[in-house]
């Protein structure tokens, strides 16, 4: 039965490829054949338009004064203008075609699933250890719009035998020494209730002197404790931990003697968020800096080496611990591994609105370079240079060095977690192609070639894995 099962998988997932490829092709088509030259030429328009609209945003964010609005106003209007066209002429046909691109990628994502053919990343060993004897937990009060107070995180943590350290919201806090005077007192665990860059600063201690560190997501984002799969939503949920946890070992990154949990950025981002009216209006300070940093009238002028890899002036520069998926709108902003022993780099460079056009209809032609990298190095024309390390705004002395250290950080968690969401396979046509083309043979994974309970087949039965 096991032999029938596992055929009748295979045969399913040869056919959802079929399936895919029929309706990504008739996506296209379909609205062609019911518009004729009317929708070829709306076709030709939506291309179009997408390449005005990148343009009319890079001189939104470029230019002042009146020339910025209109250009606002054209980026808005041109793409609502190409969807009321094809509403108009297309009737039915648009919708129609807009499900036959969801029937193409969840056909195309179930006949990749389980083939082989996307090998799903390996997560960090879980380790059963003794529990803590003398935790210490430092909050910070006004973390997440004051989560600590919110959740009774401090009653939580000390009636389950942990030392709560607050920090005082009315001056400036060293919590780099804090967590050394905790280590320094016999402390057995370092824990952080707060943002990443709390949770950076207390970590590099505890991965310092080797001991676990507790992540408890009281921050906005906590970006970290998401590709920890720890629950966002409850930050009292952190704390099963000290008496039900395991542990991970994870990377850690530092730009220059800053460590990082994230990532730190270089560039526009990073000038921006010095500004001290940023934190009261973000958009006001970002829209009347951007035009001088992107045309490199203000800011550092970059140059960003990654082994053999050398970026020129770029206007923005992001260094992350293992790196960001890139590849799938689902998957932006998370990380798929934390302990692969790499840095994400990611560097973006427009000069001009043919560039910021090019860059969103092709962003593979150089404008946008993504590499990952075991150490970077950030060099500028200045002698400090502005950086936002898990968005806390820095100077740092340059040239700055990014590096990782592998496995340097103990992570305790609860054993009983929400995990990581497992990312859905690439689509890869090619492979979806020679998947469909196949008759007779299979996508077996190679795990059941030479499965005891499956006879040997003829050659044109056998499994086929492609490249």
């Amino acid at each position: 039965m096991a032999v029938d099962l596992s055929r009748r998988a295979y045969r399913a997932q040869r056919w959802a490829a079929r399936a895919a490829l029929a309706a990504a092709a008739l996506a296209v088509v379909f609205p062609l054949l019911y518009g004729g030259l009317r929708g070829l030429a709306l076709l030709l328009c939506g291309v179009a338009g997408l390449a005005l609209s990148s343009a009319a945003l890079w001189w939104t964010l470029t230019l002042r004064g009146p020339l910025r609005w209109l250009a606002a106003l054209v980026a808005v209007c041109v793409p609502a203008a190409v969807i009321a066209l094809s509403a108009v002429f297309l009737f039915w046909a648009l919708p129609v075609s807009l499900a036959l691109w969801a029937l193409a990628v969840w056909s195309g994502r179930f006949a990749l699933r389980g083939t082989g053919s996307e090998q799903q990343p390996d997560r960090p060993r879980e380790r059963r250890m003794p529990l803590p004897r003398r935790a210490v937990l430092i909050m910070n009060p006004r973390s997440g719009g004051g989560k600590v107070g919110r959740y009774r995180l401090r009653e939580k943590a000390e009636r389950l035998g942990a030392r709560v350290v607050l920090l005082d919201p009315e001056k400036e806090n060293d919590v780099t020494a804090m967590a050394q005077e905790a280590v320094m007192g016999g402390a057995d665990l370092l824990g952080a209730a707060g943002g990443d860059g709390t949770q950076a600063l207390v970590a590099a201690v505890a991965a310092e002197h080797d001991i676990p560190f507790l992540v408890i997501s009281a921050g906005t984002r906590n970006h970290f404790a998401l590709d920890l799969g720890l629950d966002r939503g409850d930050p009292a949920a952190c704390l099963d931990a000290l008496t039900d946890g395991v542990e991970l070992r994870v990377d850690l990154g530092f730009a220059g003697d800053q460590p990082f949990v994230n990532n730190a950025s270089f560039g526009a981002y990073a000038s921006i968020v010095q500004s001290p009216a940023y934190r009261d209006d973000k958009i006001g300070t970002s829209l009347e800096m951007l035009p001088d940093l992107l045309t490199g009238q203000q800011g550092a002028r970059l140059v960003a080496r990654a082994g053999d890899t050398t970026l020129d002036a770029p206007q923005a520069v992001l260094v992350s611990n293992n790196p960001y998926r890139t590849d799938d709108p689902f998957g932006l902003g998370r990380r798929e591994r934390l302990d692969s022993g790499v840095l994400g780099v990611l560097g973006v460079k427009v000069e001009s609105a043919v560039d910021a056009a090019a860059l969103l209809l092709d962003p593979s032609r150089g404008r946008l370079t993504i590499l990952t990298a075991p150490e970077v190095l950030i060099e500028g024309d200045r002698a400090e240079l502005e950086a936002g390390v898990d968005g806390e705004a820095l100077l740092l002395p340059a040239p700055v060095r990014c590096r990782i250290a592998p496995g340097a950080l103990r992570v305790r968690v609860p054993r009983k977690r929400p995990g990581v969401a497992q990312p859905p396979p690439r689509l890869n046509w090619r492979r979806l192609r020679k998947l469909a083309a196949t008759v007779g043979r299979t996508a077996a994974p190679s795990r059941f070639r030479h499965h005891p309970e499956i006879p040997d087949l003829p050659e044109r039965q056998r499994p086929f894995l492609g490249p």
